[in-house]
């Protein structure tokens, strides 16, 4: 085992092996002494501050059900990646804790829906839109910082296509509902809001990318209280981002959840269709000439 941050999926981790040693019907110091270990060092695996040998965990607590085994495992190869500690390791002087967990949902997601009220999502945004966003928030001090952020931007788009050696991972699949508002803030004047619309509708052809507009004339909707992300996965369940100025909610308990992904669902059935919507968006795109 080895010292590990403890981002939100490690966290997660480390959850699933607690529950697994109380459905096993040990407390703490029971758990640690079927494993060979102490409290203290158990506590820290279930807080994802150290990296567990999983097979010692499956033994201890007598996990036999394969669909748990595998969920587990597969979670702790995502915690893991390569790609992701790269990412961590270039950009940690930008990615702050709170950003830290969105990142490493954005990176292990098979499928994220968003709705985005106020601006175009990082994932869709062109540099220089990206620029204006991040010094138009003055959240950056310095120069290099603003720099090291779009870079980091940038860079995650990467996920929205093929990447990876060997067996290449699959595309990101977004779904992306894009309040008016979003369409019409001109974020740095209108010649870069034009090039961002345009690349909207570029991005919008791509068969991963699903881009729909709520229309001002939709009127009241369920997404009237802000912007949020819902992360879903090949293993366990999704997770919802709900970002503010000043922190970040992650809801992944049933309820909550599915308040959000109903949410989604109703935002989608009132949004234009993805055909209008590229037309929408060309006519806005036109309006700032």
């Amino acid at each position: 085992m080895s010292d590990a941050t403890p981002t939100l999926l490690r966290r997660r981790l480390g959850v699933m092996l607690k529950t697994m040693r109380v459905r096993a019907g040990l407390n703490l110091a029971e758990g640690a002494k079927r494993l060979g270990t102490t409290g203290p060092t158990l506590s820290k695996i279930e807080h994802g501050r150290l990296r567990p040998d999983l097979k010692k965990f499956f033994t201890a607590y007598q996990v036999t059900d394969a669909a748990r085994i595998a969920e587990t495992m597969e979670i702790a190869k995502i915690a893991n990646s390569t790609r992701q500690r790269s990412i961590f390791a270039q950009y940690r002087d930008v990615i702050r804790p709170r950003f830290a967990d969105f990142i490493e949902l954005e990176e292990i997601a098979t499928r994220t829906d968003c709705y985005a009220a106020l601006a175009i999502p990082g994932l869709l945004q062109t540099a220089a839109y990206a620029r204006a966003v991040i010094e138009g928030g003055g959240v950056w001090s310095t120069p290099r910082d603003v720099r090291d952020f779009i870079e980091l931007r940038m860079r995650r788009q990467d996920i929205l296509a093929a990447t990876g050696s060997g067996a290449a991972r699959p595309p990101l699949s977004l779904r992306c509902i894009l309040d008016e508002a979003c369409l019409r803030r001109e974020m740095g004047g209108p010649e870069i809001l034009r090039d961002q619309l345009d690349h909207l509708v570029g991005m919008s052809a791509e068969p991963n990318i699903e881009l729909r507009v709520l229309p001002f004339k939709a009127g009241a909707h369920t997404g009237i209280d802000g912007a949020y992300t819902v992360f879903h996965f090949e293993v366990g369940d999704p997770v919802v981002a709900v970002e503010s100025l000043a922190s970040s909610l992650y809801l992944d308990d049933d309820a909550r959840v599915t308040r959000f992904t109903t949410s989604f669902d109703h935002l989608r059935a009132q949004s234009l269709d993805a055909e209008a919507s590229r037309s929408f968006i060309t006519g806005i795109a036109k309006e700032a000439l």
